[in-house]
């Protein structure tokens, strides 16, 4: 009876006319709403591309900036990221699943799929809040000249160095700044007297200045650790500003979809679906949740592969 009622309910949506494509109205709701996102994100990534075409030569590189891995030392380049993008595509197959045990009526099945999508979520922002972290805090450090410009401090070799490394040398300095500040004067002294170390923009084909060069570009500028929506270490500050923009504009939406799928976990728990004789609720926030890891496929190709 109850599930007679459901969809007398339903069909009154439309009021005389017939179901678009044979859809129930929300779902079909639901795909509208996620076709005005598509659109939304489509611009964003417009934009970054865009912009970065414009400044190709000194763009970022993001398998130098994303190296950090919890419990690993040394860079590991992209692969918490690429961590990242799989458990959230497999939280997408668990949801794909969760929605045929739905069809089916297995509660049991439905219980268990729908907790590990919650989970799965879970673990992916809890990730994206980790990598904004220890890139808001920095990595090696950078010099930010009077022309507003971002430079790295490099030796011979074309190795890139840390603050800790030119200051305190290659055997005591550590690869990494993180959790360490350093004043402009310390920086420029340590650059004044190892004639071995100069300045270089970022990217594929950043401008190399000699060691003199160097000195005097530090001496007029400042030093820059971490990024934020005003400087940026690891080069031109729309590239910080399109990252917490992007990847946040994105981490909202899987926050929420974490959300939206517990409220659906805990109905299940209390057996409202049972009662209703069908899990089509599922079925919709599935198409939600899939969309979401769709657009981090994009993401993660324009952002860090590209």
């Amino acid at each position: 009876m109850a599930s007679t009622a459901d969809t007398s309910k339903e069909e009154n949506h439309w009021s005389g006319g017939s179901r678009p494509l044979d859809a129930r109205y929300g779902k079909l709701m639901m795909w509208f709403f996620l076709l005005s996102d598509a659109l939304t994100f489509s611009g964003f990534l417009t934009a970054y591309g865009l912009m970065r075409f414009k400044y190709e030569n000194t763009w970022p590189i993001a398998e130098n900036v994303f190296t950090h891995f919890p419990g690993l030392e040394g860079d590991q380049p992209l692969l918490y990221v690429a961590l990242m993008t799989f458990i959230l595509i497999m939280s997408s197959v668990t949801m794909v699943l969760a929605v045929n045990a739905g069809e089916k009526m297995n509660r049991k099945a439905v219980t268990n799929w729908m907790l590990l999508t919650v989970i799965g979520g879970f673990i992916f922002v809890g990730s994206q809040a980790w990598e904004w972290y220890h890139f808001i805090s920095g990595d090696t450090g950078a010099v930010e000249t009077n022309r507003q410009e971002i430079v790295h401090v490099y030796n011979e070799e074309g190795e890139r160095l840390s603050f800790s490394q030119v200051i305190h040398g290659m055997e005591e300095g550590h690869a990494s700044n993180h959790g360490e500040s350093f004043a402009k004067e310390d920086v420029l002294n340590a650059l004044r007297k190892d004639q071995a170390l100069y300045l270089q923009e970022p990217g594929k084909a950043g401008k190399i200045y000699s060691h003199e060069e160097s000195v005097a570009l530090l001496d007029e500028g400042d030093v820059v650790q971490g990024a934020n929506m005003i400087r940026n270490e690891y080069g031109r500050k729309q590239f910080a500003n399109f990252f917490f923009f992007i990847t946040g504009f994105h981490g909202f939406h899987v926050f929420s979809g974490v959300v939206i799928n517990f409220v659906i976990f805990y109905n299940i728990l209390l057996g409202t679906y049972e009662k209703r004789g069908h899990y089509r609720m599922i079925e919709k926030v599935g198409l939600y949740w899939h969309f979401v890891d769709l657009v981090w496929v994009f993401v993660f190709t324009f952002f860090y592969l590209v």
